[in-house]
């Protein structure tokens, strides 16, 4: 089951890719893809659907056989975004020897150090000339080969490197892409790799692109390491660890009677605040539209809301052996412990005693370790999608997610043992 997670993070390098990948798994299981530009027509018990938006979040929905007003749902929700730089328009910096540079700027919160002086590449989506200017065509797109590097500077000019430096996202980040070779490549480096790297699968030239969503990725695979292959190191942990789990867990779970909901959002790493982010009231939408397509009304779906539990599976951070005193001294999750809890007093988490104690249980019965985050209380934490979901759709929840190190680092180490944890922590929650 390692292997599929690791075969998953390699063909995911950004959100667009992840959710296709993950579209092509509930394909094969036979979920059916809805428009939702379409009416949803009658939704019966057994059916499988899933939906996308903006091809960067998807929803799947494997339908009970008791209404959602009577039994509610349960729902496991994540995020397929993860820090990194994202290309700039006009991007290409010409600079003296020929060398060109990308112009770039930060999405999220990266580490940003951890960037440099690796085989980096690139990945996402270009958008081509379709029908018309309202539907242009969308086109994924993924250099599987290494093509960029930042650079560090040498030590000889930069003595202080290792007392700690501060970076500027504008200057020290610009990723080299190579050195132009004639004239003709004069300004056209990359878009001549975009259409080298799009046309294998289908054919444009440079005048059918109107637009690009490319960020940057690490193009070192992800791997185990440890003395016994304990641990697993890779780019996006945060959050496509949890992304898969979920998927793993509805394609095995066999309770027919509740509706099933996987709910991967976009942009929490930038606030969720978009129509793709556990911010919109999309996946509520949806909701109330199934509730009423089983023949009920809008109070069906509110009803079902009452009856809902949500998991809301967000990595954790695991005690790092180096740093103890940035951790609470009770409640440090570590590695190979299992599935965490985490709470705030803030309320930046949606778990609460009860929702705790529901998660608690079913990990128990799941025979799976269980683990409690609180942070320091004089070290801020940060916040993750429950509480943000719940502002459109009032659900009961606990927000959780497996310990690993390094969060925000160009490559975060996880467990293989917290792994297998939370599939099973997740087929249980789904029955």
């Amino acid at each position: 089951m390692i292997q599929g997670l690791l075969n998953f993070l390699d063909a995911s390098p950004v959100n667009f890719l992840a959710v296709r990948n993950i579209a092509t798994a509930l394909d094969e299981a036979g979920y059916r893809r809805i428009d939702p530009q379409q009416p949803l027509g009658k939704v019966k018990a057994g059916d499988k659907l899933y939906v996308t938006k903006n091809d960067s979040s998807i929803y799947a929905f494997q339908i009970g056989k008791k209404p959602l007003s009577e039994a509610g749902f349960r729902m496991i929700c994540a995020h397929c975004d993860s820090p990194t730089f994202r290309i700039k328009p006009h991007a290409e910096m010409l600079c003296e020897g020929g060398i060109v540079k990308l112009n770039i700027e930060k999405y999220g919160g990266p580490i940003m150090s951890t960037w440099f002086d690796r085989p980096l590449t690139l990945a996402g989506r270009v958008i081509v000339r379709g029908e018309d200017e309202f539907h242009p065509q969308t086109l994924l797109m993924h250099v599987k080969r290494p093509l960029l590097q930042i650079s560090n500077l040498a030590i000889h000019f930069n003595r202080q490197v290792n007392d700690g430096v501060r970076l500027s996202c504008q200057k020290d980040m610009l990723p080299i892409l190579g050195a132009i070779s004639s004239q003709l490549e004069m300004g056209n480096l990359l878009m001549n790799i975009i259409c080298e790297e799009v046309s294998k699968e289908t054919p444009i030239t440079q005048n059918d692109i109107l637009d690009f969503d490319l960020y940057l990725a690490d193009a070192t695979p992800a791997c185990t390491f440890g003395a016994h292959n304990e641990f697993f190191s890779s780019g996006r942990l945060d959050d496509l660890s949890m992304c898969y789990a979920g998927l793993m867990a509805l394609l095995a779970s066999t309770d027919k009677e509740t509706t099933k909901v996987l709910a991967i959002f976009d942009n929490e790493e930038t606030g969720s605040q978009t129509k793709q982010g556990a911010g919109s009231p999309f996946l509520a939408t949806m909701l109330k539209r199934i509730a009423i397509s089983q023949g009920g009304t809008e109070e069906s779906f509110y009803q079902a809301v009452e009856r809902a539990f949500m998991v809301s599976a967000d990595n954790a951070h695991a005690w790092h052996p180096n740093y103890s005193e940035k951790y609470d001294p009770t409640n440090h999750p570590v590695l190979g412990g299992g599935p965490v809890i985490k709470f705030n007093a803030a309320q930046k988490y949606a778990s609460d005693a009860i929702s705790a104690a529901v998660f608690s249980e079913v990990c128990k019965k799941a025979g799976v370790p269980c683990q409690r985050f609180v942070n320091h209380s004089d070290v801020a934490g940060g916040s993750t999608l429950g509480n943000i979901l719940a502002s459109s759709i009032p659900l009961r929840g606990v927000d959780m997610g497996n310990a690993i190190l390094a969060m925000h680092s160009c490559r975060e180490t996880g467990s293989v043992a917290d792994h297998l944890y939370c599939v099973k922590a997740f087929i249980q929650f789904y029955g």
